[in-house]
């Protein structure tokens, strides 16, 4: 199989042709991307379950909505947070794509996540204890681990239930279907206030033909 060029840490944004309801409108941040296959969570898929009815040890950090996030179709009763820490590598320089996107294990049993902050710098090539870099700033948090260990330097945490799992040159195939745009992720995407605008507000902001993507109508009938 030849090379695959990793995506890891960037953004796949459903396109307006993108036929699957489990997709629609949805914006995937890739937390691994390989020859093996990919993995990711949907960022703009708020749930009204409270993150302090599952993860009350965890709900302090959680930013607005504090709700958890239907992260993908795969693996729903597991949990994942996504988070980040200030002061490390940037989006685009990052980390080898090598160096983190763990896979939660098929029973659900490892709860990884990623979260975003605002607080105390960590300088680069530091990794507190709990977390992991997957991506310039962005890494996983072990949910098994104290909260009050990483309370200083993560800002808003996202719980995700599930995720968004791609076979052996899977994405490829959709990629070359035209299901998604890829585009550079931000760290403020994983903590939106707003995640149902989170679509439109990624869109909005390429500096191409994308940004007036923005602008396509919910039902194209009313078009």
């Amino acid at each position: 199989m030849t090379e695959v060029s990793s995506l890891t840490g960037r953004l796949l944004v459903a396109t307006p042709a993108l036929a699957d309801p489990n997709f629609d409108r949805a914006v995937v941040l890739l937390l691994d991307h390989d020859e093996e296959g990919s993995l990711g969570v949907v960022l703009n898929r708020p749930t009204p379950v409270g993150v302090a009815d599952i993860l009350a040890p965890w709900a302090a950090l959680a930013g607005e909505p504090g709700v958890v996030f239907q992260g993908g179709p795969v693996s729903l009763d597991s949990a994942l947070g996504v988070a980040v820490v200030p002061g490390g590598p940037s989006g685009d320089g990052g980390v080898p794509a090598g160096d983190g996107g763990a896979r939660p294990g098929d029973d659900g049993a490892e709860a990884t996540g990623v979260a975003a902050a605002d607080r105390a710098d960590v300088a680069a090539g530091d990794e507190p204890l709990g977390w992991r870099r997957v991506h310039g700033a962005i890494g996983l948090v072990d949910l098994e681990a104290p909260p009050e260990l990483l309370a200083a330097v993560l800002g808003s945490l996202r719980i995700f239930a599930g995720y968004a799992g791609w076979g052996p040159g899977q994405l490829e195939d959709e990629l070359v279907e035209g299901a998604w745009y890829v585009v550079e992720s931000e760290p403020g995407d994983v903590s939106s206030p707003d995640p149902e605008q989170l679509w439109r507000a990624v869109l909005r902001r390429q500096r191409n033909e994308l940004a007036m993507v923005a602008t396509y109508p919910d039902d194209p009938s009313l078009n």
